[in-house]
């Protein structure tokens, strides 16, 4: 389908067969997405960090599209590499077939500053390393598909970010918004360092990127809340309502690099209308950092390093 098209959920593909899971699916963009892909027939695997809103969201899918979704909820908790760790390899021993399309979704924003399980400043760990972690541990999944494809969620604050390398997890100064701005880049470098290296091996995978411009999800307010500021609350609120897109729209840009053929490797997906804020989907550009080749290089190596994990693919 031509780029100016105007593409949406109805142009998803029959799914059937295909196994699927999205982080952080039990609420905005990932519910959104999960829903998409499970009425197209896919099955879908929602993993998540609290079990009992998955199984909400799990009801509320089939409430919506009927009790034949092939949807299961599963405990991901991106802050702990243990959990990730014991996802990836329970999921791995049930579907032994493999794993078509990994959606890395699940985010947190501009919250205040404190550690992982494993002592990662929260949003580069959450964001970044938690789902290279899984990416990598899942790895075998994925090739053993063909034509699978690794879609990770970045953000239009990617622009702000900088690689902070003397200072990843921000002990020395820390920004909730820098932080932020430095994960949505990082996705985009991991994003570039992966395609690279599936080129150089030959393999069929796709990795692709996507972002959802302005959608009103939970997003944007739980920073608000963790710091007690009702009134950032309250602002928040009203720019969802004001501004936002709804979630469902935002959740195509993800759609789109999961399922579209034709797309060249190491897209980046974001919606079409002004300033990329709103709109349908279609291939965008990114800042000049999440082009750098030396940087994801370098994050990667760094990835490795502090998850202790060595991505199956060099």
């Amino acid at each position: 389908m031509a780029e100016h098209a105007k593409w949406t959920e109805e142009d998803l593909p029959n799914l059937t067969g295909r196994e699927v899971i999205v982080t952080g699916a039990n609420s905005g963009l990932g519910l959104c997405t999960a829903q998409a892909l499970a009425r197209a027939g896919a099955s879908v695997t929602m993993a998540v960090r609290d079990v009992a809103k998955g199984d909400g969201a799990k009801a509320q899918i089939i409430g919506n599209i009927g009790s034949d979704a092939n949807i299961s909820v599963a405990r991901l908790d991106l802050a702990d590499l243990a959990s990730v760790r014991d996802f990836a390899q329970t999921w791995s021993a049930a579907h032994p077939a493999g794993l078509d399309l990994l959606i890395n979704n699940a985010g947190i924003m501009a919250i205040p500053r404190r550690p992982t399980a494993d002592g990662f400043e929260t949003q580069f760990g959450t964001n970044h390393l938690g789902h290279f972690a899984l990416t990598a541990l899942l790895w075998p999944a994925l090739i053993a598909r063909t034509f699978s494809r690794v879609v990770t969620v970045s953000s239009q604050a990617h622009r702000m970010g900088r690689m902070n390398w003397d200072d990843l997890m921000g002990e020395h100064r820390y920004s909730s918004w820098g932080a932020y701005g430095q994960s949505k880049l990082a996705n985009l470098l991991f994003t570039l360092g992966l395609q690279q290296r599936i080129d150089d091996a030959g393999l069929g995978v796709l990795a692709l990127a996507a972002h959802p411009g302005y959608s009103s999800t939970n997003l944007q307010a739980a920073g608000p809340a963790m710091r007690g500021s009702n009134l950032g609350e309250k602002f928040v609120g009203i720019g969802n309502r004001i501004l936002a897109q709804p979630a469902e729209m935002g959740a195509l840009p993800t759609l789109y690099a999961a399922t579209a053929p034709n797309l060249p490797n190491g897209s980046y997906i974001g919606p079409d209308g002004f300033f990329e804020q709103r709109g349908h989907p279609k291939v965008v550009d990114r800042s000049a950092r999440a082009k750098d080749v030396a940087d994801a290089d370098r994050l990667w190596l760094i990835s490795e390093d502090l998850t202790g994990i060595n991505f199956p693919i060099d």
